[in-house]
């Protein structure tokens, strides 16, 4: 992986910042033309650096304020077992983030709907029909305190 220098660090920090600056105010604000900063870019997004742009929406107008943490756990750990869940995971809508833990828990999934009566009906009847789930453990939200969708770059 190519080595970031400064001014790649500054024009990832200002994109995760506001991903709809110009070019030219990027330009602006890094003191370079529109050029280099264009090829910047395209670098850092042909390496990787930059997997995708998006709007964060706010989820209390979409309807889907209550935010549940789910602990997963399996009855049988082993490949096929898991790779089905992951496979089966990815198809259900309600699920924002799934991670595969190390740990007492094997699987932990963020999960956005707008009612417990909707949580419910997505653990009774999608969640729970997915083969070998030993464990279910759910956590609701009841504030959200900090959310912070970029990362430091140092």
């Amino acid at each position: 992986m190519d080595a970031l220098d400064d001014i790649d660090k500054r024009l990832l920090r200002l994109l995760q910042a506001d991903a709809k600056l110009t070019t030219k105010e990027l330009a602006a604000q890094l003191n370079l033309t529109l050029s280099p900063i264009y090829e910047r870019i395209r670098r850092l997004e042909n390496l990787g650096y930059i997997k995708q742009y998006v709007a964060v929406l706010d989820k209390a107008m979409l309807g889907q304020s209550i935010m549940a943490f789910c602990q997963v756990s399996m009855r049988y750990h082993d490949k096929a077992f898991i790779n089905k869940f992951e496979e089966e995971v990815q198809k259900l809508e309600e699920v924002q983030e799934c991670y595969h833990m190390a740990g007492q828990v094997d699987f932990l999934l963020k999960i956005h709907v707008g009612s417990l009566g909707e949580y419910h009906d997505f653990v009774k009847n999608k969640l729970s029909q997915i083969e070998n789930i030993g464990v279910l453990n759910s956590t609701f939200v009841l504030k959200e305190i900090k959310h912070d969708l970029g990362y430091h770059i140092a």
